[in-house]
């Protein structure tokens, strides 16, 4: 019996040791990968969180992280986002101003980013025991963007319209257009399940905060003296785009009445599942 102890206790051992050495050897460098979901913005136009005022759109990504050790890396991304919404989801009963100030928008946004990794258990390619982690990721980026609505079935780029007055430097003199970039700060959250020591799958939800209040083209007030009508007695471009509740019958567009809130910034999550490809190396072990 004491033998069985002592040959059971030596199995034991000489195969953690094997393990062990195994952890040791195996170094996981990083890994690069892809993935693809939806996106959703929110801002001026939106209601809030229910379900049914979400209308997302396509999100994609790509990554390289450098993995410092089994638990902290650092992540450079890129990502491609098509937002859009419109007042027209909001409720008649409970958000008739909204329904009724009636824009809309959309967008192709581009994102760079940079952000530090933490992964909440030990992952580490190849070992059953360490497939699997929770982690989250904060960090920094910029994206480009640049607003668009169709009227009467032709689209209209709207920063150059100035929809709020941003070009008429007589009426609003301290307005100027915004720019074509701004810079978010992504917080993530996100499950990772290795499959081989090459392969990863990961899911992944994230938040941007961002530095501008026009992803939608709407931030402050009505500006309707800012787009004069045309030679021939027409509306211009301009004024039919800068307040649409004519087309419900209403005017809501009255100089210096609110059109958005410029108190807070917009932003924008998405929603991604994705494939990653481990790289890894090797060293000698230690003893």
């Amino acid at each position: 019996m004491f033998k069985k102890i002592i040959l059971t206790t030596g199995i034991a051992f000489v195969f953690f040791l094997s393990n062990a050495q195994g952890l040791d050897t195996y170094v996981h460098e990083g890994e690069f990968g892809v993935s693809i979901g939806a996106g959703h913005y929110f801002g001026d136009l939106t209601t809030g969180m229910k379900i049914y005022n979400l209308k997302p759109k396509l999100a994609a990504g790509a990554y390289f992280q450098k993995q410092f050790n089994n638990y902290v890396g650092l992540k450079i991304g890129a990502n491609y986002c098509f937002l859009g919404y419109a007042d027209k989801y909001s409720s008649y009963i409970n958000d008739r101003p909204k329904k009724f100030r009636n824009l809309s928008f959309n967008t192709d946004l581009w994102e760079l980013n940079i952000s530090g990794s933490f992964n909440f258990f030990r992952f580490q390619p190849g070992f059953r025991e360490y497939s699997f982690t929770p982690y989250v990721s904060l960090g920094i980026g910029v994206f480009s963007y640049d607003p668009y609505a169709y009227l009467n079935g032709t689209q209209y780029m709207l920063r150059p319209l100035g929809t709020e007055g941003q070009n008429d430097k007589i009426n609003y003199p301290n307005l100027n257009p915004y720019g074509t970039m701004a810079m978010c700060f992504p917080l993530a959250f996100g499950m990772k399940y290795n499959i081989s020591d090459k392969i990863n799958i990961f899911g992944e939800l994230s938040y941007r905060f961002t530095t501008t209040d026009y992803l939608d083209d709407v931030s402050g007030n009505y500006a309707p003296d800012a787009f004069p009508n045309d030679a021939n007695g027409n509306s211009s471009v301009g004024f039919l785009l800068q307040d649409r509740s004519y087309e419900w019958g209403v005017s809501s567009g009255i100089k210096g009445r609110q059109r958005g809130n410029s108190l807070q910034k917009d932003g924008y999550a998405t929603a991604q599942i994705g494939i990653s490809f481990n790289l890894s190396s090797y060293r000698c072990p230690t003893y």
